[in-house]
């Protein structure tokens, strides 16, 4: 080295052996404040302490079961009726309770609009007291 301090030949020409490492910490700086910044509308679900429970086969005798075959006819306790008719006794068992058990049977093909008029009427006619039966799974 001489008195102003160059460099020699050999320091030129050897390859650089360290890694600049800024453009990495710089990314994963902004990555890391991305992260922090999302994170927390990632988390929608309701923190609840449910009971475990098991389900039971339903036995209600006074419940009303409406099915629904895949062409979308009404059925009343396995008879068939018309939509005027399913909305007339609907209308009557609102009269008489309330809180008359429901009970939905619907084919896997039935059109989402015959389910959604049933519904409809229901809620329109006071009647909450709904529950959807399945087949259970093997």
């Amino acid at each position: 080295m001489g008195i102003g301090g160059g460099f020699d030949k050999e320091e030129l020409n050897a390859p650089m052996s360290e890694i600049n490492t800024t453009p990495l910490v710089d990314v994963m700086l902004v990555l890391l404040v991305i992260f922090l910044v999302t994170a927390p509308m990632l988390n929608h679900a309701v923190k609840l302490n449910l009971p475990a429970e098991t389900t039971t086969e339903i036995r209600d005798q006074k419940a009303i079961t409406i099915s629904i075959d895949a062409s979308g006819a009404y059925y009343w306790n396995d008879q068939l009726v018309t939509v005027d008719e399913l909305e007339q006794r609907l209308n009557n068992a609102a009269k008489e309770n309330q809180k008359q058990p429901l009970h939905l049977r619907a084919d896997t093909d039935v059109p989402y609009g015959k389910v959604s008029h049933f519904l409809a009427t229901a809620q329109r006619l006071g009647l909450s007291n709904l529950g959807f039966l399945t087949s259970p799974q093997h």
